[in-house]
């Protein structure tokens, strides 16, 4: 999931999120399909973690199993 910040200046309610009312500066996450009608609104939403980044992240900080010794 992406995260965005609502940057207005006033509350919204958000129908996708279950008509959840997010407060200015408040960051909420949202489905990584739905992350760019987020940020294309750029007087209410800022992109804090774009879709993808925890899955990256977690391939690369991931433990290597250990290795056999014959």
């Amino acid at each position: 999931m992406a995260r965005v910040r609502c940057i207005g200046s006033e509350p919204v309610t958000v129908p996708e999120l279950g008509d959840r009312l997010v407060q200015p500066d408040e960051v909420v996450e949202v489905p990584d399909a739905r992350f760019e009608g987020y940020v294309c609104q750029p007087g209410t939403w800022e992109s804090v973690e774009e879709p993808g980044t925890k899955a990256a992240a977690a391939k690369k900080t991931a433990a290597k199993p250990p290795q056999k010794e014959d």
